[in-house]
């Protein structure tokens, strides 16, 4: 059903243009990275919790996937190769609870964004290492990035650092702020009444430092007293 869905469908989502750059996006600044302390921790309602260090990472079976990427700021880029480590491969070592339906990923600073699943388990999706053959820039999301091919690309969280499985959906940093639950580029705002807002709060979008994120980052604290340490 799903590869016929997306033979049916057009390639370049309704709004979106098509550009070779990459655009840097995001919200705060990009976090340097000690990979001497770095982990990557898998929580919640799981069998097996884990800690990953980065060396623990590499030895994790790999694939590669192509695909293009939509950014909800309207530009689409064709023909991506990634590679990393499969989402399967993660639900395979954490043996999620048969009540798991969601995962928040945790991000460095403080950033999350929520998924179901059951959208984890499609084709391509990944813990990635590496862009088109060479390994992630920090601007890009390195050391590690979720990437979800078929969703916005703000759901392929850069600087990812934890996977939380949860019983519920919780809002993450964007879909705090008005953003679509989900975030299918093939859906718009019409097929979705109930609130999928993408493209207005520019101003998020590059800016370092708003007063805004200083507040989100106060917020952000509590949070992290809740979930415990990322």
């Amino acid at each position: 059903m799903e590869n016929r869905k997306s033979l049916e469908r057009p390639r370049l989502p309704d709004g979106q243009y098509v550009t070779t750059k990459w655009p840097v996006l995001h919200a705060g600044t990009v976090p340097r990275v000690d990979l001497e302390t770095w982990d990557l921790r898998l929580f919640g309602e799981v069998e097996h919790d884990a800690r990953l260090r980065f060396d623990e990472v590499l030895e994790l079976p790999r694939v590669t996937y192509k695909c293009d990427i939509h950014c909800v700021t309207t530009w689409s880029r064709y023909d991506n190769v990634w590679e990393g480590i499969p989402f399967t491969e993660i639900l395979e070592r954490v043996k999620p609870k048969r009540h798991a339906r969601f995962v928040t990923a945790h991000c460095e600073q403080g950033f999350t964004t929520n998924l179901p699943i059951e959208e984890l388990t499609k084709p391509g999706v990944m813990l990635a290492l590496k862009h088109d053959g060479e390994p992630l820039t920090p601007e890009h999301g390195y050391p590690l990035r979720l990437m979800v091919p078929h969703l916005y690309f703000w759901k392929s969280a850069k600087w990812l650092r934890g996977l939380e499985f949860m019983k519920e959906d919780r809002a993450g940093f964007w879909e705090e702020r008005g953003y679509h639950m989900l975030g299918d580029p093939w859906v718009n705002d019409e097929q979705n009444p109930d609130g999928q807002r993408f493209r207005d709060d520019p101003q998020w979008f590059g800016n370092e430092d708003p007063v805004a994120l200083k507040q989100w980052r106060a917020s952000v604290e509590q949070k992290r007293r809740e979930v415990g340490s990322i």
